[in-house]
């Protein structure tokens, strides 16, 4: 049986498949959100935990390969790990669902599916996660990522928590900085469950994936007829979060003149809904974060400096993991637990050479690129113990650099590793979108195609 109180997304860029899941699902679970669009998929899972995602696997790009889905499931993944995701698509066979689950889909469908199957599929994807009796407050879901926001015993993130449980039951403004993958929004939502808020909405809102066309729609709403697809009146994210807290993910990294937009909402503690005069009063707590160096942006003048001092009442400066080492066996052996757990296999035993390669590697996507380094050896590891070899790294110049020319020379990659670094870094800068990333490749989508299946992208 579906547990009453499950919220469930689906993303499919057909109408009548979200309306007929609609209308089969919405008595059956407390919330089904439906979008047809997969670039706001993200966007949606940051605002609220849904407990499963049905995820179509073709879109626009009137291919049947099935990428895009597999690369929607990837970023799903990266967010909560534990959010069970079914794959539904009318071109399936037996190789494409083993590929489905192998990439930590939870199941998988063909269209057209019959309801009986889909009802006991989304039940049997949702049953791990309910274990609270009949009638009692389901227990909340924490994620491998969001277990270990605070998980380590260095003098560094002593220093870290220290700070969080002093800021956490104020109301202070917090800025959260950091390179990437150190954590910053599984801080900002442990800053908010601390909180005198913590009963209230916790919104988050990555605003550099906004354009500026977008950007007051997404934050301050619209009203219906605003512009041209207002099809509805819409609640943006500072009216969402009212009575609770307002997380603003890559702040450093919008232009002025939203800057300016953001500034007055904050001074005013309020905001005016596109296509409204009427401004709407709001009560939020703000946290936001940024890996750009904000201070330096200040002085170069591309930052606005009063908006820097409404964001930063407090600073908390999340360390890299290459200056906490110490923590790395510890961060690796709960990862190992967690994703032994999840792939149904015993928690394997690290030998003394793996943690010795795991230490002295500079983890240069930090927590995020352990998670990962040890989940791929979980799946692929052939034994009860993780050796060195079950763990192996890109090079730090090639996973950075923007063309093939930019990979040095001490470090040569053979030139089919060099295409499918490139093809997969331009797919990733454009979230998914392959007409996109074909054209920054000076390719066609056809040739682009080609190449993702010679890639097995």
């Amino acid at each position: 049986m579906i547990p009453k109180h499950a919220r469930i997304l689906v993303v499919d860029d057909e109408p009548d498949v979200l309306f007929a899941l609609k209308l089969l699902l919405k008595t059956e679970v407390r919330e089904v959100v439906t979008e047809k669009n997969p670039e706001l998929l993200l966007s949606l899972i940051r605002q609220q935990h849904f407990d499963a995602v049905l995820l179509d696997m073709n879109y626009r790009s009137g291919q049947a390969t099935g990428n895009e889905g597999f690369y929607w499931l990837d970023r799903i993944r990266e967010h909560d790990p534990t959010t069970a995701v079914i794959l539904i698509t009318a071109y399936g066979d037996v190789r494409t669902a083993v590929r489905a689950l192998k990439a930590g889909a939870t199941d998988f469908l063909l269209k057209p599916w019959h309801n009986g199957q889909l009802l006991q599929t989304l039940a049997a994807a949702l049953q791990p996660k309910t274990g609270s009796k009949s009638g009692g407050t389901p227990k909340k879901v924490v994620g491998p990522a969001a277990a270990t926001a605070l998980l380590g015993e260095s003098s560094a993130m002593q220093e870290v928590r220290a700070i969080i449980e002093k800021v956490a039951p104020t109301e202070a403004n917090v800025l959260l900085l950091g390179e990437n993958g150190t954590g910053k929004e599984l801080v900002a939502k442990s800053l908010h469950e601390q909180s005198r808020r913590a009963a209230r909405p916790f919104v988050a809102a990555d605003v550099a994936a906004l354009s500026e066309g977008l950007f007051e729609s997404e934050l301050f709403g619209h009203t219906k007829g605003a512009f041209t697809d207002a099809q509805a009146s819409r609640v943006g994210r500072f009216e969402a979060a009212t009575g609770g807290t307002l997380f603003l993910d890559e702040i450093g990294n919008i232009g002025l003149p939203q800057q300016a937009k953001l500034l007055t909402a904050l001074q005013n503690r309020q905001v005016v809904p596109v296509g409204s005069n009427v401004p709407v009063p709001v009560d939020i707590r703000l946290l936001s974060a940024t890996n750009a160096p904000l201070h330096a942006l200040v002085a170069r003048g591309t930052f606005r400096q009063d908006l820097m001092y409404r964001l930063n009442t407090v600073e908390i400066t999340l360390p890299p993991l290459r200056e906490r080492a110490d923590d790395v066996q510890l961060l690796a052996q709960h990862f190992a637990q967690v994703y032994a757990a999840r792939n149904r296999q015993p928690v394997p035993e690290f030998s003394a050479t793996a943690l010795r390669k795991l230490q002295e590697h500079t983890w240069p996507g930090n927590v995020r690129e352990l998670q990962h380094a040890v989940e791929r050896a979980i799946i692929l590891g052939t034994g009860p113990v993780l050796h060195s070899a079950d763990f192996s790294f890109r090079n730090p110049e090639s996973a950075t650099a923007s063309a093939p020319a930019a990979i040095v020379a001490e470090n040569p990659l053979p030139l089919l590793e060099v295409e499918k670094n490139t093809i997969q870094q331009a797919i990733e800068r454009h979230q998914g979108n392959l007409t996109k990333a074909a054209r920054e490749l000076g390719l066609t989508r056809t040739a682009l195609y080609r190449r993702l299946d010679k890639h097995d992208i």
